[in-house]
């Protein structure tokens, strides 16, 4: 295939708008993760007041990546449908190699001298020290920089194996069980490693505030994972009417490695 047919491929096309995307939501999590959020003050009802592990006073005091992520981890169970785990581990590097990129770039940012003018610029608006802002905005801590991609990867690899997993045994049915199922795993590994990594190693915080946050956050990311799971067919279906049914058929069974099957970039372009 030559790189003009490759471009014109809907598989491939439908690869890189996926890819493209998962990258991109994945930085903007990263990004906005800085801001914490109440939920329930949100949703205008009162905070919860849960105790848990002896820890109290506890609510869904979020960050906002998490808004994104349940996002993330929909992108990588319709790549490992159609694409199969080596596609889902190869834009998970390329994530984590860009993540990594964005979080030196800040750093740099953050340490460049600016001049007197800028930092005073807002002053007007209640932003005194414009350095500060800027510097407490993008100059997340290592630990949780750490944190956030070991808990990235290592939640991404195990919503893979379980979804292949569960696809092995179920075939193409019960798509929801091998969606949902392998999320609600993973981000339930997601919650622990970031708050192990960033709080417990990072900022020494005891086994027992880590646990009652861990399962607080992932309270939230089970709740998230059964309500989007209508989404998954709702994509399966706009997929199927952009490449055909044949051919989504086809790099279903590319995704399981049936041997019989070629590479989806030699899958005619449809329609």
């Amino acid at each position: 295939m030559t790189l003009k047919q490759s471009f014109n491929n809907r598989p491939v096309q439908l690869f890189y708008f996926i890819g493209a995307f998962f990258v991109a939501n994945a930085l903007i999590a990263e990004c906005i993760g800085g801001k914490i959020f109440s939920l329930e003050k949100t949703l205008g009802i009162a905070p919860m007041q849960m105790s848990l592990f002896g820890e109290n006073n506890l609510s869904f005091s979020l960050t906002c990546g998490v808004l994104l992520w349940p996002l993330e981890f929909i992108m990588t169970d319709i790549v490992n449908e159609y694409f199969g785990p080596k596609a889902v581990r190869r834009i998970s590097y390329t994530a984590i190699a860009l993540i990594s990129y964005a979080f030196i770039m800040f750093y740099l940012a953050v340490n460049v001298t600016p001049p007197d003018w800028w930092v005073a610029s807002k002053s007007n608006s209640n932003v005194p020290d414009m350095q500060s802002a800027f510097s407490a905005i993008f100059g997340q801590g290592m630990w949780i920089i750490v944190g956030s991609l070991a808990a990235f990867l290592v939640s991404q690899l195990v919503d893979v194996t379980v979804f292949h997993k569960i696809k092995s045994l179920t075939g193409n049915k019960w798509v929801w069980l091998r969606a949902t199922g392998s999320t609600i795993v993973s981000q339930l590994v997601d919650s622990f490693v970031v708050l192990f990594i960033a709080f417990k190693l990072g900022n020494n915080w005891s086994w027992q505030k880590v646990l009652a946050i861990c399962m607080v956050n992932y309270a939230y990311k089970f709740t998230m994972a059964i309500v989007l799971t209508p989404l998954i067919y709702l994509i399966e279906q706009q997929i199927e009417k952009y490449v055909g049914a044949q051919t989504a058929e086809q790099m279903k069974r590319i995704a399981m490695g049936h041997p019989d099957e070629e590479p989806f970039t030699n899958i005619p372009t449809a329609g």
